[in-house]
């Protein structure tokens, strides 16, 4: 597996985060702080941060169903948490609906949208893209 800055793989991206469901309206341009995993010439996974001052919002992580359990997801979010420590950023947010399991074992902790910084409550998946059913997490740096 190859990790590469995504700004040249944005349409492979998006067909990928479509076909698991999550959003793709509001992906940032450029993608600067997004990684994609490859194999050959397909991209097999994506994921991507939203730095709001000293924090990121983790968000579209997701692997090619035809290329999981082979640690993509694994290698990736190893990937964005070492990038966002080389920005000195003191923690990472996220929301999911469908993977709180495997964030609390990767040292992500579950809190209430209360205790998420103002300037990540502002990002447009806080305040209006993902629902209010989904699950916080967050993972101090």
């Amino acid at each position: 597996m190859k990790i590469e800055q995504a700004d040249n793989y944005r349409e492979s991206i998006i067909a990928l985060l479509t076909a698991e469901k999550l959003p793709v309206a509001d992906l940032p341009e450029p993608l600067e702080n997004f990684a994609v995993s490859k194999q050959g010439d397909d991209v097999t996974g994506v994921i991507g941060l939203e730095i709001y001052g000293d924090y990121a919002l983790l968000r579209s992580l997701a692997v090619n169903s035809k290329f999981r359990n082979q640690g993509i997801a694994d290698g990736l979010l190893h990937h964005i948490e070492k990038l966002a420590a080389a920005k000195n950023l003191k923690a990472v947010y996220l929301l999911t609906e469908t993977a709180p399991g495997y964030f609390i074992r990767k040292g992500y902790q579950t809190i209430t949208r209360a205790d998420v910084p103002a300037e990540v409550q502002q990002s447009s998946e806080f305040s209006h893209v993902c629902p209010q059913s989904a699950i916080v997490m967050q993972k101090f740096l």
